[in-house]
């Protein structure tokens, strides 16, 4: 890596979301684009690099440990990482019990950790959780310590991400995404130590193609439901939360970090006041 080497932002996803944070940072910087399948991750690229973004490609399961490891490594070769975006999940309706809990629960602590070696002093990290993280928390302490502090390589051993314990894939996907802000939260304390900041971002309802995949599944009414009785009144749309990724991930936001920000047009508000049930 040379002295001038040009920044370097990793943005692990090529949906939407992740395609609308990389136009916002992505601007004079090596857009590193990862994704678990070449042809949307190679489409992805041909979009930004059409739009005059400077960006490669390269294939990463994030659920796969030395995937991850090795997505840092190449990145870090290529110049300063000074940001990371990780937006790579499935939903309830498009995965398994123990899919949801390698991809959105270990697979976010293992980007969490292998970016934690590597991240440049003055670099950020945003993780993408959901809304949903905040449906059924806070659980029991000891739950709440457990995804928060367990060791990377033990987590899905804990006795109660068992699948036959979690119990749906609704569950499973609202445990990994209260343990996403969590262990973003103590990642902090990691990343710190290097200069750097990493947050959690909580979308509602985005409309992206994952999104219309549960608008159209069962629980579909529910989630018109949703829409009729939040505070905003509509669903949510990738620029938004590319925004706000933005300020998160600058110097604006320099003080803060481990946070989790909750975007979701008052679902949440409406939950907690009783106007909206979980189905």
């Amino acid at each position: 890596m040379t002295r001038d080497a040009q920044e370097v932002v990793v943005v692990i996803g090529s949906g939407s979301i992740g395609l609308a944070i990389a136009r916002r940072v992505g601007a004079g910087r090596t857009v590193v684009l990862a994704d678990h399948s070449e042809r949307a991750a190679t489409a992805a690229a041909e979009r930004l690099s059409g739009e005059g973004y400077d960006v490669t490609t390269r294939v990463t399961d994030a659920s796969e440990q030395d995937a991850v490891e090795a997505l840092a490594d190449a990145a870090v070769a290529l110049g300063p990482v000074t940001q990371v975006v990780h937006t790579a999940g499935v939903s309830p309706t498009q995965a398994t019990i123990e899919r949801i809990l390698h991809v959105d629960l270990l697979g976010t602590a293992f980007v969490l950790d292998a970016f934690a070696r590597v991240v440049a002093p003055g670099g950020a990290g945003i993780v993408i959780a959901s809304m949903a993280g905040h449906r059924e928390s806070p659980y029991a302490p000891e739950i709440e310590r457990a995804l928060a502090t367990t060791e990377t390589s033990q987590l899905l051993a804990l006795p109660f991400l068992q699948p036959d314990q979690v119990g749906s894939t609704v569950h499973a996907y609202a445990l990994s995404k209260r343990a996403n802000s969590l262990r973003v939260q103590t990642a902090a304390a990691a990343w710190g130590k290097r200069g750097a900041r990493v947050n959690a971002v909580s979308p509602g309802v985005i409309i992206t193609p994952l999104a219309l995949d549960e608008l159209s599944g069962p629980r579909g009414e529910w989630f018109e439901q949703v829409r009729k009785v939040s505070a905003a009144g509509r669903f949510g749309t990738p620029d938004e939360v590319a925004d706000t990724a933005a300020f998160l991930l600058g110097r604006q936001a320099g003080f803060i970090t481990g946070a989790d920000l909750l975007m979701d047009g008052g679902v949440t508000a409406a939950l907690r006041t009783g106007e909206l049930r979980v189905p």
